[in-house]
């Protein structure tokens, strides 16, 4: 039986792979579950034509990553806390933070995709963005006493 898979299976294949097995693992476990869909000549012509939607949608992705990633390389942000004599901050700063004060800059990145490690005290530190899979920016943060 010939089957698309929906979802990665474990010992078959990744989503969206044409594969073959026996009638009854297709027909009594991987339909049912959703896992697959049988591949009929009209679902077959669907899957192609996902796939080739859903690479133009990335290669739009990748472009817009692709410019931002252009602007953001090098650029420098600082943000205010509150310090002590020694130079330490109350609390730490958060990736929120750095979003927001990208935001304030024109820059429309996700927290999610921000990191570094903990900044406690104030200076200036190295901040990596994953922009997409493989396309990453550098800035410089600075942290400066209120």
């Amino acid at each position: 039986m010939k089957i698309i898979l929906n979802q990665d299976v474990k010992t078959l294949g990744l989503k969206d792979d044409v594969v073959f097995v026996k009638d009854g693992y297709g027909r009594n476990f991987l339909i049912p579950t959703g896992k697959a869909k049988l591949a009929s000549e009209g679902a077959l012509k669907m899957l192609a034509e996902d796939i080739r939607q859903r690479s133009f949608k990335v290669d739009k992705l990748r472009k817009d990553a692709d410019l931002l990633a252009g602007k953001l390389n090098g650029s420098t942000i600082s943000l205010t806390a509150k310090a002590g004599a020694s130079g330490k901050i109350f609390g730490s700063v958060t990736s929120l933070q750095v979003a927001n004060a990208l935001k304030d800059k024109g820059f429309d990145v996700d927290r999610r995709k921000i990191v570094f490690d903990d900044i406690k005290s104030l200076g200036a530190y190295e901040v990596n963005i994953n922009l997409f899979k493989d396309i990453n920016a550098s800035i410089t943060l600075e942290v400066v006493a209120v």
